[in-house]
């Protein structure tokens, strides 16, 4: 019985999403072969995340060591390395995020293992590790199947995988930290975002514009509908094209993946690059003229009809309704 790795991504004390993401993909490649889920934390001081990680897991290695408060690649990897060749786990999943970008390459290197990146889904045939990845900016899904090898790594992109519900508490590990020879680089300080800035992928509610707005005079009924309902304000390709919003709130393939509890889409047609991005919300709405705009084929609910006096009247209702108690 072979094991299924997860790399637990963690930051200033709180396990991030793409964790819970992974173990519920992992979960199910283990129990389609027979094998083992083990999560893999790494930290110091992270008794109580490992503990919560319990249900999702059936072993929850922990590694505990000061170079490791702080997530640093090097000192990552070379943990990472002893473990991995020692316990030789069929597939170890790294979330595509910062942290995944600067770590796995170089781990797929130093331990000789195929490497499949930004991966939306993977499988095990046959004991070959297939993967699904995207190119020409999302356009084409392709399948790839990995070479044989007693190891694969895989970063996952983040709100693929729905999180996996809890179940029988899994058995915590410790591992005692190799000695590391000190790692060329030092993590110094996280550094937030400046007033007004925001990452959009965190949000639990986002009301999204597409080329249906017209003009930029228009956004602020966006950015009005978005504050009355306490939410973020995202917005697909063409608007950053214009230059009417950042890049930080364009959400899609090119953009950010967001998976909010409410996505409400106005003016966006709903193509195939955009709804990669957030076809993980919890809610979709839709507001579109185009009966037959693609966004209606994911959305929970619809409008058809026109932005300009939809989007005000429901700014005006739920206004309403916050001033009354409702």
């Amino acid at each position: 019985m072979r094991e299924i790795m997860v790399l637990a991504e963690h930051r200033m004390g709180e396990m991030r999403d793409i964790t819970h993401e992974m173990l519920a993909k992992g979960r199910e490649l283990a129990e389609a072969q027979g094998d083992i889920l083990v999560a893999m934390l790494l930290g110091s001081g992270v008794e109580v995340l490992a503990d919560a990680l319990t249900p999702f897991a059936d072993k929850v290695l922990v590694v505990e060591s000061p170079e490791l408060e702080n997530f640093n690649s090097e000192a990552y990897q070379e943990v990472l390395k002893l473990v991995i060749r020692e316990r030789k786990p069929r597939i170890t999943l790294i979330g595509h995020t910062s942290y995944g970008i600067d770590l796995a390459p170089a781990l797929a290197i130093d331990i000789g293992a195929p490497l499949a990146s930004d991966c939306i889904d993977l499988m095990i045939e046959e004991g070959r590790v297939r993967v699904t990845r995207q190119i020409y900016g999302g356009k084409i899904n392709v399948e790839a199947i990995l070479k044989e090898a007693e190891h694969h790594i895989v970063t996952v992109r983040p709100a693929t995988f729905e999180p996996g519900e809890p179940g029988p508490r899994g058995e915590i590990v410790r591992i005692a930290p190799p000695k590391m020879g000190g790692p060329r680089k030092a993590f110094l300080d996280y550094v937030e975002p400046p007033p007004g800035e925001v990452d959009i992928s965190e949000a639990e509610i986002i009301v999204s514009v597409g080329r249906g707005i017209k003009d930029e005079k228009n956004l602020p009924l966006i950015t009005g509908l978005a504050d009355a309902l306490k939410g973020e304000v995202g917005c697909s390709r063409p608007i950053v094209d214009k230059y009417w919003f950042p890049k930080e709130r364009q959400v899609g393939s090119s953009g950010k993946t967001v998976k909010p509890k409410l996505y409400l889409a106005a003016g966006i047609s709903g193509s195939f690059q955009h709804v990669m991005g957030m076809k993980a919300s919890g809610l979709i709405v839709a507001i579109n003229k185009d009966p037959k705009a693609p966004i209606f084929r994911i959305a929970d609910y619809g409008v058809v009809d026109d932005l300009f006096k939809v989007v005000p009247a429901l700014t005006q209702k739920i206004n309403e309704l916050r001033q009354s108690g409702g």
